[in-house]
């Protein structure tokens, strides 16, 4: 039964960061209602393997991250919803793959920073923003070369959580 759970978080975790990323890329918002059903699955995630230091540690290294992340956020380094997104996924990576998540996070975020700073990298975001329209809320301040940087956090997080499960 656990095991079940498990995979069923595991499946709603996949969901919830694909829509972060495609959020992040059609509005450059990630919504508050992704990262809190995030926080919400995470306990059935975590019924499968009970251990108070995960569990722990996990939150801990959430919460660290989240206080690095709000001090990046207070110097205009990196949006609220990157910081929101990235805690929960260090919470569902835990301890033993917050080094893994944050490195993998960087890579994937400065791959991206660098094909949006190409013509065809920087043609294909603006279309997608003009064709998926921006559905609501838009940031206050447009940035003139913006990084939906949401879109690393949740490809890294779903790597550094799946890749376990299969080996």
């Amino acid at each position: 039964m656990a095991a079940q759970l498990q995979f069923a978080a595991l499946i709603g975790f996949a969901g919830l960061m694909t829509t972060a990323a495609f959020e992040d890329l059609r509005r450059l918002m990630i919504p508050n209602q992704v990262t809190i059903a995030l926080c919400l699955l995470w306990p059935l995630y975590i019924m499968a393997q009970p251990s108070m230091a995960v569990v722990l540690g996990g939150i801990g290294c959430a919460l660290i991250v989240f206080i690095a992340g709000a001090l990046l956020f207070s110097r205009g380094y990196l949006g609220g919803g990157d910081v929101k997104l990235l805690s929960v996924a260090t919470l569902w990576a835990g301890p033993g793959a917050t080094p893994a998540l944050l490195m993998l996070t960087g890579v994937l975020g400065g791959a991206l920073a660098l094909f949006l700073l190409m013509p065809p990298g920087a043609y294909i975001a603006t279309l997608a923003r003009a064709k998926l329209g921006p559905g609501g809320d838009s940031p206050g301040q447009p940035l003139e070369n913006p990084v939906p940087y949401g879109i690393a956090i949740a490809g890294a997080a779903v790597i550094v959580v799946f890749v376990p499960h299969f080996q």
